[in-house]
């Protein structure tokens, strides 16, 4: 089960180097002018999460696999990108095919790096590709309700769902709110992802600051704060600079440079932690003497769903779940000692699925 988070922004606010040092690559040149990326690079990016490495410890893991997020790297929106300016339509197609967004904003002023606009304006760029995302989508909907209609007109019962969800849609957006303001029922939310909406999907604030505001964020990240609080979006802050210089760093480097910094951890652990939040994902593991793994569902996954991460087999034959807390796990030393304790759960079909939940599958073959 594969996520992908869209890296959007203006040109040179930072976008292309932030996916560097993700990515520890120079895989997404860098360059002080727009449309230096034309095409998007995708990067796959292990979750931080420290509870893998002990599990791994207590069971004598040979290996360690963590659970992985995609990144994609999308070359600068500009305005009028929904009408082709720049490589707009690409960049837009782009964008519809990520589950959700990271919006950098050029929260640092440097004369040295042009800025497209001529100004530093977080919140002005914020507003420019949310109007443009807007603007396409409603294009988009006015197309395909058109194309409809003839089906409507027929009684087709999936075409008459789709034609309210995106009637709503088109309603919040021409009041000027993006369609991720639309409530949603339970039983229309697999029909609304079907409409891949660009302003549908969660997005995730990265204020990209000034080295020297890497730990404490700025008056403009904290005016981007406020929108996203107001907004109900995530927001981070972050200086791709230092984290483009702690990626060609070994992990001792690393630790003392970001200690003489005065910051406890990367930004980047933080930026993929709330990523991992946005989508609203937890992580279960598997653990033996082959390997300690990580693996990725949506929060209110049930353990047969679950168990179909692993394997298609593993979700049809379901039997029962054997099933440990973390805290648990570590408490009594692993899995024998679990079961002695009578911590180690027998759980069936109906059980959702806990974060950090160490899980063991029986099945049918």
């Amino acid at each position: 089960m594969g996520f992908k988070m869209g890296i959007v922004g203006l040109p040179n606010v930072g976008k292309s180097t932030l996916f560097n040092a993700l990515t520890k690559t120079a895989a997404a040149q860098a360059a002080n002018f727009p449309f230096c990326t034309i095409e998007p690079n995708v990067g796959d990016v292990a979750v931080p999460d420290d509870r893998l490495e002990k599990l791994a410890g207590i069971a004598g893991s040979k290996e360690i696999i963590p659970t992985r997020i995609t990144f994609v790297d999308i070359a600068g929106l500009v305005k009028g990108a929904s009408k082709g300016e720049g490589l707009g339509n690409q960049f837009l197609a782009n964008i519809r095919e990520v589950d959700a967004i990271a919006h950098v904003l050029r929260c640092f002023v440097n004369e040295d790096v042009t800025h497209v606009d001529g100004r530093v304006d977080p919140m002005a760029d914020a507003e420019t590709i949310e109007t443009e995302l807007m603007i396409a989508d409603m294009e988009s909907i006015e197309r395909r309700l058109q194309n409809l209609s003839r089906k409507v007109r027929g009684g087709d019962k999936e075409a008459v769902q789709q034609e309210r969800l995106l009637k709503q849609a088109l309603a919040v957006l021409e009041d000027g709110k993006p369609a991720r303001t639309v409530e949603v029922s339970e039983e229309d939310l697999k029909a609304w992802k079907m409409l891949q909406l660009l302003t549908s999907k969660p997005i995730l604030y990265v204020c990209n600051v000034e080295e020297d505001s890497a730990g404490t964020g700025n008056a403009f990240s904290d005016e981007v704060a406020r929108m996203a609080a107001a907004q109900g979006a995530g927001t981070v802050v972050i200086s791709a600079a230092i984290e483009e210089d702690i990626s060609q760093l070994d992990a001792e480097e690393a630790e003392v440079f970001l200690s003489d910094l005065g910051l406890e951890e990367a930004g980047l652990d933080r930026l993929i932690r709330a990523g991992y939040d946005l989508l609203s994902l937890e992580t279960f593991f598997t653990v033996g003497p082959k390997e300690a793994r990580a693996w990725t569902i949506r929060e209110g996954t049930l353990a047969p769903q679950a168990a179909g991460v692993i394997h298609g087999d593993f979700e049809r034959g379901f039997i029962r779940a054997e099933t440990v807390a973390y805290d648990d796990y570590i408490t009594c030393n692993g899995e024998s000692g679990a079961r002695d304790a009578g911590k180690l759960r027998a759980e069936g079909k109906t059980y959702e699925v806990k974060d950090g939940d160490v899980l063991h599958f029986l099945f049918n073959a």
